[in-house]
């Protein structure tokens, strides 16, 4: 009877994390941006690596954007911090799950570590991201790139964990799913932060 209970919670939780991975970055209610604020976010990122997640991920905050390129990479990094909280979130409880093989547990538990370390790095250089301003500038930015950088290094360590032996089968499909979704929000973030400074340059 306890063998079935666990296998019902883990097909739940694997239902849950196989409709989270499809990301909407819409929020209700918000309002209706001018076609300028979403093209300049379009045409920005046109420059990314993954532009239609970059889009996807941003047009709905086209009004707080509006076409100013440091609110656009700001945004970039938020984005992609509260996506690496929630993902890091359900790992925790998915590792937690009856019915997990030890190595499974393993390496969940081992990316929710390197998403941790992700998370302060993101943090790190949302911070810097406000000081960004006079004579500091250059030293500023090289900081934010450096933090985000290493958030990308993190996450895939977690993500070469997740992809070699120690998972399998839906587990490892539906968390894998997820890592990448963080790997190229980062990898995103990061193209805007340095086309940011470019602007500077």
């Amino acid at each position: 009877m306890e063998g079935t209970f666990s296998n019902h919670s883990l097909k739940f939780l694997l239902t849950i994390l196989a409709f989270t991975s499809y990301i909407d970055f819409s929020s209700a209610g918000r309002q209706i941006a001018p076609q300028t604020n979403t093209e300049f976010i379009r045409t920005s990122c046109s420059s990314t690596t993954y532009p239609k997640l970059c889009f996807e991920s941003l047009s709905t905050h086209a009004s707080l954007i509006q076409r100013s390129p440091q609110l656009l990479a700001h945004t970039a990094l938020n984005v992609t911090l509260s996506t690496a909280k929630s993902t890091s979130a359900m790992m925790v409880t998915l590792s937690k799950t009856h019915g997990l093989k030890p190595r499974e547990v393993q390496a969940m538990q081992d990316c929710v570590e390197e998403l941790s370390n992700t998370i302060d790095e993101l943090r790190n250089s949302i911070s810097e991201m406000g000081k960004m301003k006079g004579s500091n500038f250059g030293l500023i930015v090289n900081d934010v790139q450096t933090w985000v950088s290493a958030a990308l290094t993190d996450e895939n360590t977690c993500s070469d964990g997740v992809q070699g032996n120690n998972m399998n089968g839906n587990v490892k499909t539906a968390v894998r799913s997820k890592i990448l979704t963080i790997v190229h929000l980062t990898s995103n973030a990061l193209a805007l932060v340095n086309n940011y400074a470019s602007l500077h340059g």
